[in-house]
């Protein structure tokens, strides 16, 4: 879609998880946790790839592995933050257009879904790209630790324009609900005016920073998938990826 020069993926990292202390180190299979998504993110063959972070092993683990490796503050309030602080030290003539922001938890995320989340920028009204995929279990339909985005359909079957998410049930009524994949590609510009704004009152209610961009004024648009990657945040997680990927031979 995009000339690859154009974009660039970054993957924010820290170490101070609280459920799984030093996540993006753990071991899956020989390979420290953050390798294995930077191996996923280099695999969607979008662009260039590197990791945004604030401490010293992390950037080895990378750098060990061959990969590109950025340290930034320590202080950051959130992943997106930490991102733009590494897109100015990385590319600080702006040669990359678009941004994607790829959670460090994902080892086990299928490449094309990173393509998937760049679709929609190809219309030049959106400013930011995420992801969704129909909630087909009954219990994540209530479940407040499955965000849900709630949108208006497109032209394209499998895209939407999102209006607002959600930990709740929403919307009312019959119909598919969506669940919301952290996943971000942005504009350069947009990811700017992102990270300037203030925190937004739906945002710090819902604890969710994307609703700051949608208080704002900005659009957001969603790529339908069809599966949900395993975010790993607790040691059965981590079981759980281990066994994903050596069913796959990684």
């Amino acid at each position: 879609m995009h000339p690859l020069t154009d974009v660039i993926v970054l993957i924010p990292a820290r170490m101070q998880a609280t459920r799984l202390p030093g996540k993006p180190l753990a071991d899956i299979g020989g390979v420290p946790m953050i390798v294995h998504v930077l191996s996923r993110a280099t695999e969607a063959g979008v662009g260039r790839v590197a990791v945004a972070t604030d401490a010293d092993e992390i950037r080895n683990a990378v750098e060990s592995a061959g990969g590109e490796a950025v340290m930034t503050r320590a202080d950051h309030a959130s992943g997106s933050d930490r991102v733009f602080e590494a897109l100015g030290a990385l590319d600080p003539h702006g040669q990359h257009k678009y941004v994607v922001n790829l959670q460090g938890d994902l080892p086990t995320l299928e490449p094309r879904l990173i393509t998937a989340c760049l679709a929609p920028l190809a219309d030049a009204a959106v400013d930011i790209a995420t992801l969704g995929a129909e909630i087909t279990e009954p219990e994540e339909r209530t479940n407040p630790n499955v965000v849900k985005v709630v949108g208006t359909p497109l032209q394209s079957a499998d895209q939407l324009r999102a209006l607002y998410f959600t930990r709740a049930t929403a919307p009312y009524g019959e119909g598919p609900l969506y669940h919301h994949i952290g996943i971000y590609a942005y504009r350069r510009a947009a990811l700017e005016r992102f990270v300037g704004l203030p925190p937004s009152a739906l945002e710090r209610r819902e604890r969710l920073e994307q609703l700051r961009a949608l208080e704002a004024g900005m659009r957001i648009d969603v790529s339908i998938v069809d599966t949900v990657p395993l975010g790993v945040d607790t040691p059965a997680d981590l079981e759980r990826a281990r066994a994903l990927l050596a069913a796959r031979g990684v």
